[in-house]
């Protein structure tokens, strides 16, 4: 019999695996501890025939954190393909909420690390991948609330697709809405938030390499491809993250050896804005905004434009670590109320529940948008010997999440009565 699209989704007792999880792991890498002991003790499980289905997940998360994504996601596969649904470890013996995260079959930074924002608290996190061939089970595993994980890439279109189709019946709270995040690629950001006042986002133009070709030959002109696009650009290969393939291209020249040096058959290109301050350096902000809210999560500083929070070396300037103490502390009076405006326009276009900002401010003062995405890392690993401010800051960030989680899903429970 074919169920009516009207029709509430059910909801069974859940059969999940254990895992040591996204965060344990991260963190004893970030440590410097040595994962490759565990590793070859998992690998050794897998031999015998008595690796469980968690340390599989797991295993596969060592190999990428080692440095081979291959076989991380080789092992990913040949796990998801016989089981789907995974428990983290939970602070306390009885959770206070059930939380089920809806991810996608992608490499360790392709879903929200919600790990991270729930660690130490009461609440348990069920992790169900919706794997191609596979989709969602019927009935749902049993939860208080649920939110969407997977993000807005290639890779994950087909979880999203099958989430989206059964939105409208889910029987708890779902957050981050797949149709929500469809917006998040870089093109389909920039017209999302086209024309807010105060806020810069330059254009971000899907181009192939045959025509970025011809623009380095001369035969093409930058407004051919689109209207605002001129020397310099930045250019980066089309689904890339963390700075893979990015640069910029100040002529044909620089553009022609950037291909020749390139594989990829799709670029994004956008007009380069030179958000250098008065002292010559660049500073990049990355924001967590929480059921409305924007929090300050850090801040680089660099003398290069190409900032991420590694590069900037924070940890070896005692002035820069000072300056984003500042940022910190006087975010909602300071950064957060110069751009208020900006931001609240931003935040209702988007309706996201959670989710991040790279950005920064350019020279007329606007708020300038690199990247809006729900899967950076939010984390509080960094020494609080080095940066005590970041764990104070770190944990209200972390509180105000799980505080909108439960706060939805008893909302949640009370329109269901």
């Amino acid at each position: 019999m074919q169920r009516s699209v009207s029709q509430p989704l059910g909801l069974t007792v859940p059969q999940y695996a254990d895992r040591i999880g996204f965060a344990r792991l991260t963190h004893q890498a970030f440590d410097g501890v040595d994962l490759r002991p565990l590793r070859d003790r998992l690998f050794a499980r897998i031999a015998e025939g008595t690796a469980q289905a968690g340390e599989g997940l797991d295993l596969s998360l060592i190999a990428q954190l080692l440095g081979d994504k291959d076989t991380g996601l080789a092992i990913q596969a040949e796990v998801l393909a016989f089981h789907q649904l995974f428990r983290s470890p939970c602070a306390v013996a009885r959770p206070a909420l059930r939380v089920l995260a809806l991810a996608a079959a992608i490499d360790m930074g392709g879903n929200t690390p919600i790990e991270f924002l729930i660690e130490g608290s009461d609440v348990e996190l069920l992790t169900l991948y919706v794997v191609k061939g596979v989709g969602l089970p019927e009935p749902l595993p049993d939860h208080d609330i649920a939110i969407v994980v997977a993000s807005d890439s290639e890779e994950c279109r087909e979880a999203l697709a099958a989430i989206d189709a059964a939105a409208a019946r889910w029987p708890r709270p779902l957050l981050n809405l797949p149709s929500r995040i469809a917006n998040l690629d870089r093109d389909k950001l920039h017209r999302l938030l086209a024309g807010i006042e105060g806020l810069d986002i330059p254009a971000t133009i899907c181009a192939t390499r045959a025509q970025l070709t011809e623009l380095s030959q001369a035969r093409l002109r930058c407004v051919d491809i689109a209207d605002e696009l001129r020397f310099p650009m930045i250019a980066r290969p089309r689904g890339s993250h963390a700075g893979v393939g990015l640069a910029r291209i100040d002529d044909a020249a620089s553009l022609a050896d950037y291909l020749a040096a390139r594989q990829e058959q799709e670029f994004f290109v956008a007009r380069f804005v030179d958000y250098s301050s008065a002292d010559g350096l660049y500073r990049k902000y990355r924001l967590a905004v929480v059921d409305g809210r924007p929090f300050a999560c850090h801040m680089a500083i660099a003398d290069r434009w190409d900032i991420w929070y590694l590069n900037a070396y924070m940890a070896f300037s005692e002035e820069k670590r000072a300056e984003e103490a500042t940022f910190m502390r006087d975010f909602d009076q300071a950064f957060g109320a110069r751009h208020r405006a900006a931001l609240d326009e931003m935040i209702g276009r988007m309706g996201l529940d959670y989710f991040t900002i790279d950005c920064a401010e350019n020279k007329d003062g606007e708020l300038l948008i690199f990247e809006a995405d729900n899967t950076a890392v939010v984390h509080n690993m960094d020494s609080p010997d080095v940066f005590p401010y970041k764990q104070p800051q770190m944990r209200k960030i972390f509180a105000a999440f799980t505080a909108m989680l439960t706060r939805r899903a008893k909302a949640g429970q009370g329109s269901a009565a």
